[in-house]
């Protein structure tokens, strides 16, 4: 059973205090409630709960240089996210038919890849790399809900298979133990660097 991402997020705070202060110190406050209905008027749906939960725990980082998640991604704050989110969706072409948007989606059920989602309303972003790459957590109503996809301008929306990408509460739950363990996660190993900062070294997996 996976834990709550309060949980996590305990694990997490604890073991950077430990290991990389830095980017302890970079976890910005609670989000304000306001902002996040502000985001949810924004999107027209209301978030899902472990993005709310997440975001009243730490509204994105305060350091910019900063990366907490593999990959090196930075948590994006509520207002980043809206941001990021009116950007993204300036790219989405909707599919002509309700019957090409549900052969769009079964087609990237089934190769793990679609230029066609790119910036899809529903892909809410959450996180953001330096290269500009995204990820988004999934919104929409069908089998995918609460997945976390990576999302980037050349190949579009990719389906991550490994289980960390299940949900943004088993991501955050596999961070806090390989943190703790020094474990890779997906070919990800958390390193601090001389600033006591926390990144991941990437090792591809054969």
């Amino acid at each position: 059973m996976t834990a709550p991402i309060s949980e996590s997020w305990t694990r997490i705070e604890n073991w950077l205090a430990g290991h990389a202060p830095a980017t302890r110190a970079a976890l910005a406050p609670p989000a304000d409630p306001a902002d996040i209905a502000e985001l949810e008027r924004l999107v027209g749906r209301p978030l899902l709960r472990p993005l709310v939960q997440s975001l009243l725990r730490h509204d994105g980082l305060l350091d910019q240089w900063s990366w907490l998640l593999p990959g090196s991604y930075r948590p994006l704050s509520t207002r980043e996210t809206a941001a990021q989110w009116r950007l993204l969706t300036g790219f989405y072409n909707r599919c002509a038919t309700d019957e090409e948007e549900e052969e769009e989606v079964h087609r990237f059920m089934e190769l793990g890849i679609s230029s066609a989602l790119y910036g899809h309303p529903r892909l809410i972003p959450i996180a953001r790399d330096i290269r500009g790459g995204c990820l988004v957590l999934d919104h929409r109503p069908e089998t995918d809900r609460g997945h976390v996809h990576e999302v980037e301008a050349v190949e579009g929306v990719m389906r991550g298979s490994h289980e960390m990408w299940t949900s943004l509460p088993v991501l955050m739950e596999r961070i806090a133990t390989s943190l703790e363990t020094g474990d890779p996660l997906d070919g990800y190993t958390p390193v601090v660097d001389e600033e006591h900062r926390l990144s991941w070294d990437f090792t591809p997996l054969r």
